[in-house]
């Protein structure tokens, strides 16, 4: 990159732009700049165009340039953007870039529910998107450290004052207290006594475990785990009212301590019969088979409870991938061993999924027919054989005489109580 450049977009204000990522150039519009001190120049954050925000950034100077005029055939400043546009979208599994047909990605947005832009939604749920998009576009915290990882964020999170103005946090893994220097955080480490979650502990099983806590009752820790959370999840409401809400952490223990893996929160009541508010892997450990882990202790939470549940839609693009292939893998093993046909409402009573979840995976695996006027399951040995290679046996599984767990409120004339 030239000075001459490097001049150019220390110039650049918000618009539209070309923002360098892998050493190539794609479209995107400069959301915000700042000037960073310790380097002395303008810094941009950028989003690129038809991406997922978690890969929203901040770059330097040198890695944007000014958009040539559209208008001037002779500059290539249009060419540029529409071949971009035409040719690449970022693969949000792999973070980088990956070349995609029209009919590939209406495909993909028809099996995977991508929301719909703010143009195909109604007005009422654009103004929302609008108002969520405004408070929320601009990622400040790029890093966390939390334990030994150092983690890239995806998305803005309200932590209170100066903490969330910061580039970096550091965030005990215990007791998930954040500080704002890391002087403060080696001080506290030094002194916190925590070495696991808070609450009661509800299953062990090798070196995996699970801590159940009350919202009300752990509301620093849990409004902590929420605003971690929040950095890696979007279109979620943050609720700082946690007492409605219990949540289960799962860590990973040795003698050093219980650390964290991830979590999952529940309504105490849901109208909506969900058994998951709000659900997240850690990227550490994600594609580790941890969600699918979290996912199915929530259902066998259910099963104790006698309930049909599903989790609280909107889901993510990731958390729908994980629920997606966690209720294939679970359909196909009870299609397997029944020796008769199965209706939807039989799967929806041996698995605790609700039938709409059961009816929209099934129609993904091409297991579903319409026929006058009911769904039908249509199955052949030979598809499940398939069906059985794509989606295979999870990496960890629950084991249920490990669950020390009982309904903590139960339904008594219409209202919940706790159970003493």
């Amino acid at each position: 990159m030239t000075n001459e450049t490097s001049q150019s977009g220390s110039q650049l204000d918000t618009g539209r732009t070309l923002a360098k990522r892998n050493e190539k150039w794609y479209p995107a519009e400069i959301i915000h700049k700042r000037f960073n001190e310790e380097r002395n120049y303008n810094e941009y954050y950028v989003h690129y165009d038809g991406c997922d925000r978690r890969l929203d950034q901040w770059l330097p100077p040198e890695q944007v340039k000014e958009l040539l005029d559209e208008n001037d055939d002779t500059k290539p400043g249009e060419q540029i953007l529409s071949e971009a546009i035409a040719a690449s979208t970022i693969d949000s599994n792999e973070g980088g870039y990956r070349k995609i047909t029209r009919n590939q990605k209406r495909r993909h947005n028809e099996i995977n529910h991508v929301p719909k832009s703010i143009a195909e939604m109604d007005p009422e749920t654009a103004a929302l998107e609008r108002e969520h998009e405004a408070l929320t576009r601009v990622k400040y915290i790029t890093r966390i450290q939390i334990g030994c990882f150092e983690i890239d964020t995806w998305y803005f999170s309200p932590y209170p004052d100066d903490y969330g103005k910061v580039p970096k946090l550091w965030i005990c893994e215990y007791c998930l207290r954040y500080m704002r220097f890391e002087m403060s955080y080696n001080l506290h480490r030094a002194e916190c006594n925590c070495r696991q979650p808070p609450g009661k502990e509800i299953y062990r099983f090798g070196s995996i475990s699970i801590w159940e806590m009350d919202g009300s009752v752990h509301k620093i820790y849990c409004q902590n785990l929420c605003l971690m959370a929040k950095l890696f999840l979007d279109h979620k409401t943050l609720f700082f009212d946690v007492g409605p809400f219990m949540f289960y952490v799962m860590c990973q223990v040795d003698r050093n301590g219980a650390h964290i893996i991830g979590y999952f929160s529940k309504e105490k009541f849901s109208s909506e019969g969900n058994n998951v508010a709000c659900i997240l892997t850690l990227p550490p450990y994600q594609r580790k088979g941890y969600g699918k882990l979290l996912i199915a202790f929530s259902y066998e939470l259910s099963k104790i409870e006698g309930a049909i549940a599903s989790p609280e839609k909107p889901l993510s693009d990731l958390g729908l991938l994980s629920y997606r292939s966690y209720w294939s893998w679970v359909l196909l093993q009870h299609l397997n061993a029944s020796c008769k046909p199965l209706s939807i409402k039989e799967l929806s009573y041996k698995t605790s999924i609700t039938e709409t979840d059961i009816i929209t995976t099934l129609q993904s695996m091409n297991l579903l027919k319409y026929w006058k006027g009911n769904h039908v399951i249509s199955v052949t040995a030979k598809s499940l054989h398939d069906l059985s290679k794509q989606y295979k046996k999870p990496k960890y599984h629950i084991d249920k005489s490990a669950i020390r767990w009982t309904p903590p409120y139960k339904k008594i004339n219409n209202r919940h109580t706790k159970i003493l």
